[in-house]
């Protein structure tokens, strides 16, 4: 018997667990003691399978893995996906009609395993497509095949809140939209969120609700603080985050934020 058995950890990753590729050594001393207590551990992330595989080997998780803000949970123990959520048929002309309010707004659409689909490329879009082993394909929106599973708006900031609220207006009942970075504004079905998704997780792993901790520094991790017994949150993370109500503030990810909050689980257990 360990001290954690029972107890689950959702942690983002870029800029809560890990920056780029790094991770910071003491989280992952302090992540490999949790799960010897036995401790589980997962990522809840916005990126999609393509872009989180080549990381995944230098994460110590022992639970099945969230993607693309809860779209799916897939077990890289088995190599299985155990869930997905799709993106409503409607996505294409919907996002058509954003496009042509906003021509300059550049989108990613995400289908299966291992395609992403662009229109309008700018910078963000080449930026991010930079660190995206996968196959891209550029085509106009009313192309690209469906069914979709995610969906990243990316301009500056400005044009995207304009974008989100126009959306949300709209089609609230079919999208939840959410801020995973400045200029990267993520689509995903209604009810898709990390916070539902760590939910479904728990359930299926058996764990009680006051025994799930999440930690997130991003506006798409918010509906994940919400269904933690404690929330957590870097440092660095944005404002509306830091200001979440009963929030427990870390250490900044690069000064190992995920240590102090293990740190902290074990004053509790």
């Amino acid at each position: 018997m360990g001290k954690f058995d029972g107890v689950l950890l959702v942690s983002d990753y870029d800029n809560t667990l890990g920056i780029g590729e790094t991770i910071p050594p003491d989280n992952l001393a302090m992540l490999d003691w949790f799960t010897a207590q036995g401790g589980r551990f997962t990522v809840a992330t916005g990126r999609a399978f393509h872009t989180f595989r080549y990381i995944r080997d230098q994460i110590p998780f022992n639970a099945p893995v969230l993607l693309s803000n809860g779209a799916q949970i897939y077990d890289f123990q088995q190599e299985k996906l155990l869930s997905e959520s799709l993106l409503p048929p409607t996505v294409a002309q919907d996002m058509a009609h954003l496009a042509r309010l906003r021509p300059e707004m550049s989108l990613e659409a995400y289908r299966g395993e291992t395609d992403i689909y662009v229109w309008n490329p700018n910078p963000v879009v080449e930026n991010h497509l930079a660190h995206v082993n996968c196959t891209v394909h550029f085509c106009p929106i009313d192309q690209i095949p469906l069914p979709w599973g995610k969906t990243i708006l990316e301009h500056d900031r400005p044009t995207l809140l304009s974008l989100q609220a126009e959306l949300l207006s709209r089609w609230g009942d079919r999208y939840e939209a959410a801020f995973s970075a400045e200029t990267m504004l993520e689509l995903g079905a209604k009810g898709c969120t990390k916070g539902n998704c760590v939910l479904k997780l728990a359930g299926m792993l058996g764990i009680k609700r006051e025994n799930l901790y999440c930690v997130g520094d991003n506006e798409n991790d918010l509906s994940m603080l919400e269904v933690s017994a404690i929330p957590f949150a870097p440092a660095n993370a944005i404002p509306e985050v830091r200001a979440f109500p009963g929030l427990h503030l870390l250490p900044r990810c690069n000064e190992g934020a995920v240590a102090a909050l293990i740190r902290h689980l074990d004053t509790l257990y």
